[in-house]
């Protein structure tokens, strides 16, 4: 789980320019996803400065600099560099003041430079610093790519994920994270899933151990990262128990406070687990497109009455 992230990583994943910048300023860290676009500072209102940010300078920002005095752009650029400032980011390739160069290497702060929009650099780095920096949440159960879906497997112990989990590989879907499943919630309605490091592409059978899942079924049978869609609950088969049948019973876990649908599925001897999961993330997906076999069900259940109240 990563608290903060380096400059230098950031560099890397986004191909970013190094225009100035010591080891130490590549160093630096970034410890909030928040960017800021400096306008107002750049008129000289500091009152809400947030220096703890990334400063991203767009064609805007730039060419209100050009046309300030060279002693106000500098006196302003120093006023923005603070030992917490991560780093000036420059989009659309455009020159760098040379005031600014002059106050960073002062400061010894990174400036950074990329070709693209300004927008799109922004989101870009937004969403690269929010999935890193985001809290996590470590939740039981084992996360896999059914069709495209993201499937968290959960149940008692000894209830048998790891081994669905694993029939499922063979039908062709992908581990994401067996055991302990990291979430972090990327936006208000979305969650986010991924193995912790030590777990990586590893899933763990009794009676066998553990085993590489990359290693025996090839880099097709693994995911880094799937978004939380559909939880499955396996439990024992309790003849005390009534099941919905008819699958009208939808109910909803919470997991970092994103809710997410639950499927439960009773779990005895000779029942295939692993296509059940499979149909029911078909059936799933089936609904998201507007198809609900239940209402269908239903509809054809009332016109038969209909039709034998008439007779």
């Amino acid at each position: 789980m990563a608290e903060v992230v380096k400059v230098i990583q950031m560099v890397e994943k986004l191909n970013l320019e190094v225009v100035t910048g010591s080891d130490k300023a590549l160093n630096r860290l970034i410890k909030t996803a928040d960017i800021s676009r400096p306008g107002l500072e750049l008129t000289g209102y500091f009152n809400y400065y947030s220096y703890d940010r990334l400063q991203l300078f767009g064609s805007k920002e730039i060419t209100f600099a050009e046309r300030m005095m060279p002693e106000e752009r500098l006196m302003v650029m120093r006023r923005m560099c603070n030992d917490e400032t991560p780093a000036f980011i420059v989009s659309r390739g455009l020159p760098i003041p040379k005031e600014m160069t002059d106050a960073c290497e002062e400061f010894d702060i990174a400036i950074l430079r990329s070709p693209i929009s300004t927008s799109r650099l922004l989101g870009e780095m937004s969403a690269y610093l929010s999935s890193l920096l985001a809290p996590r949440t470590s939740v039981h159960g084992v996360l896999v790519d059914v069709y495209g879906l993201g499937v968290l497997i959960q149940g008692d112990s000894g209830i048998g994920k790891s081994e669905t989990a694993l029939e499922l590989i063979k039908r062709g879907h992908r581990l994401i994270a067996d055991d302990r499943v990291d979430v972090y919630q990327q936006d208000e309605l979305t969650l986010v899933g991924e193995p912790p490091r030590i777990l990586q592409h590893l899933i763990e059978i009794r009676g066998i151990g553990i085993i590489d899942v990359m290693n025996l079924f090839g880099a097709s049978a693994v995911r880094g990262s799937m978004q939380v869609q559909l939880a499955v609950y396996l439990e024992g088969w309790s003849k005390e128990k009534t099941y919905d049948r008819l699958g009208s019973a939808a109910t909803t876990i919470q997991i970092a406070e994103v809710d997410v649908p639950q499927i439960k599925i009773p779990v005895k001897t000779g029942r295939n687990v692993a296509i059940i999961v499979e149909v029911a993330a078909m059936n799933f997906r089936a609904k998201a497109m507007g198809y609900d076999a239940t209402k269908t069900f239903e509809q054809r259940l009332s016109q038969l009455i209909e039709e034998n109240s008439d007779s």
